[in-house]
């Protein structure tokens, strides 16, 4: 009897705790800090920070970045898009105009950002399986017509 009571509360509990985790969120959501040393720039210079502020509403995201480069210059660059393949304005990125987006899963996204109704690079966003590591591989051409092919790997900042 004792058995069947505490499988009975096993099953229970998990079934208030299932609905709990899929209202967990998108994984993508929260505060991401670049990590230089696992970062690959072909060709160009390291970027001395990057950390991204993403806030996901369902298909609606609102991404916050402050960049600051190898020279000590920094960009602050914002927008609000969606996972349905529009063009959504980027503000604060002076090589980007717009950027649209489209979801493959819950952990691979992929983007097409342009400026001037030319598109500068397409990226794919990969979000490791336990949610602490995003890779972003970009391939595109710079302002001056050079060809590039960056790998960014971001850390998700875990609140304590």
């Amino acid at each position: 009897m004792r058995m069947l009571v505490w499988i009975g509360s096993f099953y229970l509990a998990m079934a208030f705790m299932m609905p709990a985790a899929l209202l967990a969120g998108d994984l993508l959501d929260g505060t991401w800090e670049l990590d230089t040393a696992a970062s690959k720039y072909e060709p160009g210079t390291p970027r001395k920070s990057d950390t991204r502020i993403y806030k996901v509403d369902g298909n609606t995201i609102h991404m916050t970045a402050k960049v600051v480069f190898a020279d000590g210059k920094s960009i602050n660059i914002e927008y609000t898009g969606a996972y349905d393949g529009k063009d959504y304005p980027v503000s604060g990125n002076p090589k980007v105009g717009t950027i649209a987006q489209v979801r493959v899963d819950d952990y691979i996204a992929k983007t097409t950002t342009k400026r001037g109704g030319k598109i500068t690079a397409t990226s794919t966003r990969v979000i490791s399986k336990d949610g602490k590591t995003m890779t972003i591989t970009s391939t595109g051409t710079d302002e001056n017509g050079v060809a590039f092919n960056d790998t960014l790997v971001f850390h998700k900042r875990m609140i304590n």
